[in-house]
């Protein structure tokens, strides 16, 4: 497991073996773990602190990102429920994939999924297109953009 992941991995950890899920328990869970990886195996071995300083502000970055669309998609679907106009413009759409990984594409996939209005249902068996149903598609050309810019170059830049 490489450092990154260890710091994040050890206070939830932590957390479920103390059974306080508080903020204040992960703090304190993420101030030990790093301590432990830091004393295993030292930051001027290897990677440099500002590496990991930087992939934890992609992963904020990102999950700040991805809060906002969640809360985004699930008002426009509560919208389209509450009012009487329609205004679904269903459609499935291949995405040509730019993410290699089994994990970047699951991610991807993943969080297509979770958004509102949104469903992943196939990757090619080449892995070079994912198939997805969306119901907001005004413009084919501008909706894959839309996912391609926003969020598989964030999964890219979190998961590289």
């Amino acid at each position: 497991m490489n450092r990154f992941w260890g710091i994040i991995f050890l206070p939830l950890v932590w957390m479920a073996l103390t059974g306080d899920f508080s903020g204040g328990n992960f703090i304190l869970g993420l101030l030990l773990s790093s301590l432990a990886l830091w004393v295993a195996h030292p930051v001027g071995e290897g990677v440099p602190l500002i590496h990991y300083v930087r992939k934890g502000r992609r992963w904020l970055a990102f999950g700040i990102f991805f809060l906002r669309e969640l809360i985004w998609a699930s008002l426009r679907i509560t919208w389209d429920i509450l009012t009487p106009r329609h205004r679904m413009r269903p459609a499935i759409l291949a995405i040509p994939l730019d993410v290699k990984t089994d994990l970047e594409i699951t991610t991807l996939a993943n969080l297509i999924t979770l958004t509102p209005g949104t469903l992943s249902l196939d990757v090619s068996s080449d892995r070079k297109v994912l198939y997805i149903h969306a119901v907001y598609v005004h413009d084919v050309a501008a909706f894959k953009k839309y996912i391609k810019d926003s969020l598989e170059r964030r999964v890219q830049e979190v998961l590289r």
